[in-house]
């Protein structure tokens, strides 16, 4: 057959006539979407009675929310959009959370909703709820259906918005009857929208400022976010710092960008942040943001946030430029784009050698630290433990609280796209899930997913995902019998009033991984813990590994709500952890 009647076939079929339901399908075929996360209901039965047809691999979790949060992993490793579907009403209603997070987190999604026929929308039927009303302030886009010939069009602007620009969530709300109804897949149609135009080359003059400034500063250093990651940019990142011998800071959310084991690399910043960091931030004289939205936890209080600096800011949405920080020198560009720019302008180096050694002098002498201490397990150690069976090439997933800033801490990534945790809203409950997306995502690769005895028992029902799927995800428990960083708020702000924040009457995570089909193993000390790490990474499926650890062990050093980032506590120098 020639290449121009094969042409000739593959137009044929985008304009042939089909349900509402198979073009959603063809629609995903020709987007080359690889897994669907999802849970069916009467509102979006025709549509899976043509996904039973089509055989698409589909992803049944076991709650709305798991589905949303594993397309979110998936999301968040490959690249790709992470596709969802949830009927109407509860099941729309159950992935409100992961809208937010996916929408404050910058993870492209596409999901689908199903809706009450067209005829009885507004009259508060079965299974009925506004979702376009109630996701609105929480996607990037949305849409609702109303005519069947619309539909391949919304499909593929949908895809385009979810992944180009900022990524983030959109979605499709479709009634039940457009997904019976008949109409013409049109999906050799180009995409144009007139109001939607990301920039994603940087202006040249723009650029040679930030050159300039760099020329003339003494204690430059660039803070790093998931911008980075989103534009692939990592080793145009290190080619850069490289270049221009400038320090680099992440945020949680960029870890991985950088190789942490680079003489540059000065660690996370924020709450928890390194000492040195922190430090830089508040002194240096020349801030370059690349990729990051100055959240209140990485700046701490704004009046104390780099208050020496010239600050420049790329990142590829004008709207987060200048709105926490003021901006001397702004770059709207993809991140990529303009670190190339810099790259390709071979500037004049800082003449920073003072500030590189002022620097080296803070790392050395006030690291990460913890107290060991014999019967136990301190988390920090049991990160560590991880980091070293793995040799730092797992990928991580975490929930919200102590252990995730324990995580980001310990935990040395050198690669980019294996860290996977909740930043802007924290979501509890979004470690395990998204172990599932990370996992489909690279079936290659060693997933780890560290959780809380508390955010895991929110959507521990996904154990049942991975058993069935066979998934070797390493769960892990750091189990502390509470919700560890809120008793942490309570014992530093509310004078040890530990009111609702531990769980001491917990289940039996290993009988309960039992149950789900699982092995499980239990560890109350560094010497147990060691031991049962060993087996687990020597198991070729899923293991569910339950920590005891210290039950009142905090996270430091922390910067308290409304001090600046020079006011940490909980920070040692050498000279005194050597006592």
């Amino acid at each position: 057959m020639t290449k121009m009647k094969v042409e000739e076939q593959e137009k044929a079929r985008t304009k042939a006539r089909m349900s509402g339901s198979l073009m959603l399908i063809e629609a995903l075929k020709e987007e080359k979407v690889e897994v669907i996360f999802g849970y069916p209901g009467g509102a979006v039965l025709p549509l899976y009675d043509e996904l039973y047809k089509a055989g698409v691999f589909h992803v049944l979790t076991r709650h709305e929310q798991g589905a949303i949060h594993a397309a979110e992993g998936y999301a968040r490793i490959s690249g790709k959009p992470g596709v969802v579907i949830a009927t109407s009403g509860p099941g729309a209603t159950n992935i409100v959370t992961g809208l937010t997070d996916a929408m404050m987190d910058s993870l492209p999604l596409v999901v689908f909703t199903g809706q009450v026929a067209t005829s009885v929308i507004g009259s508060d039927a079965f299974q009925e709820a506004d979702v376009v009303g109630i996701t609105m302030p929480i996607t990037k886009h949305n849409y609702q259906v109303r005519d069947i010939s619309e539909l391949p069009r919304i499909i593929k602007e949908a895809f385009h918005i979810a992944t180009t620009g900022r990524p983030g969530p959109v979605l499709i709300d479709i009634p039940k009857d457009i997904t019976t109804a008949e109409g013409e897949f049109d999906y050799d149609q180009d995409v144009h929208l007139p109001g939607y135009q990301p920039t994603t080359q940087p202006n040249h003059w723009q650029i040679r400022r930030l050159v300039e400034a760099v020329s003339q500063s003494k204690r430059p250093v660039i803070l790093a976010g998931a911008g980075v990651l989103h534009a692939n940019a990592s080793n145009e990142l290190r080619q850069y710092a490289e270049q221009q011998n400038i320090p680099v800071i992440h945020t949680l959310l960029g870890l991985g960008g950088f190789p942490a084991d680079h003489p540059l690399f000065l660690g996370m910043a924020g709450m928890h942040g390194t000492y040195t960091a922190n430090m830089a931030l508040y002194e240096c004289d020349l801030l370059i943001n690349i990729g990051a939205r100055f959240d209140d936890r990485v700046t701490g209080n704004l009046k104390y946030f780099a208050p020496k600096a010239t600050v420049a800011h790329i990142d590829i949405d004008p709207a987060e430029i200048g709105k926490n920080v003021p901006t001397k020198i702004p770059i709207v560009s993809d991140a990529k784009a303009a670190l190339q720019e810099l790259i390709a302008q071979q500037g004049k180096p800082a003449d920073n050698a003072a500030w590189l050694e002022q620097l080296n002098e803070w790392k050395r002498r006030f690291p990460l630290h913890y107290e060991p201490e014999a019967g136990t397990i301190k988390p920090q150690k049991l990160v560590e433990m991880i980091y070293e069976l793995t040799n730092g090439e797992a990928i991580v997933t975490t929930d919200v609280g102590q252990h995730q800033m324990w995580a980001a801490q310990y935990y040395k990534f050198n690669r980019p796209h294996r860290w996977v945790t909740s930043g802007g809203l924290g979501t509890m409950g979004f470690g395990l899930p998204a172990a599932i997306g990370a996992q489909l995502a690279d079936r290659s690769a060693t997933v780890v997913s560290i959780v809380g005895d508390g955010g895991f028992q929110m959507t521990f029902q996904e154990l049942s995902v991975i058993q069935e799927l066979g998934l070797p995800i390493k769960i892990v428990i750091v189990n502390n019998q509470a919700l560890g960083m809120v008793r942490q708020w309570q014992e530093l702000f509310y004078e040890k009033r530990y009111s609702h924040s531990l769980i001491p009457n917990q289940p039996d995570f290993v009988k309960l991984a039992e149950a789900y089909g699982i092995p499980g193993l239990r560890a109350k000390t560094e010497a147990e813990a060691a031991e049962v790490l060993k087996q687990a990474f020597a198991m070729d499926g899923p293991v569910l590994l339950d920590f005891h650890v210290r039950a009142d062990e905090n996270v430091y050093p922390m910067v308290a709500p409304g001090k600046g980032l020079h006011e940490m506590v909980g920070v040692k120098a050498c000279e005194e952890l050597s006592r």
